[in-house]
């Protein structure tokens, strides 16, 4: 599956609710420039899934759990060796949706090479009010 969006932020909820209709458990990367709009996509989706907690990027404390079943990582200042030395990876086993910024092909590679399910979404600011969204899963 590879699809792709341009939406404003106030059209994200169709997005979100594409999103949950076809994947409801495993890995979404989100890659896109500083203020693409990552962690705005993440709010809109927990929101979908009922969850009222304030979603805010976890890029000084490396995870953010809302709920049960919504757990989201920022791996921008340590990069992927770093989530993996601190056993990050027995976290995805995990059910629920799993949401890790910045992740680059090196993760896409080894989560698919371990049997995890993962989806990516690429964010291109097009716009100051619009992104194109491409989305696919592996």
């Amino acid at each position: 599956m590879r699809e792709k969006y341009t939406l404003k932020v106030d059209e994200l909820e169709g997005l979100a609710e594409d999103i949950l209709a076809s994947f409801q458990n495993g890995v979404v990367i989100l890659r896109g420039d500083l203020a693409a709009g990552k962690t705005t996509l993440v709010k809109v989706i927990a929101k979908k899934m009922g969850c009222d907690d304030d979603v805010t990027s976890p890029t000084f404390s490396l995870q953010q759990c809302y709920g049960e079943r919504i757990f989201h990582y920022d791996i921008y200042n340590h990069g992927v060796e770093h989530f993996i030395s601190l056993g990050m990876l027995e976290e995805l086993d995990k059910e629920g949706l799993h949401f890790i910024e910045w992740g680059d092909e090196k993760l896409l590679d080894l989560l698919t090479s371990v049997g995890i399910d993962v989806m990516t979404i690429d964010i291109e600011k097009t716009s100051n009010d619009t992104r194109e969204y491409t989305l696919c899963i592996h």
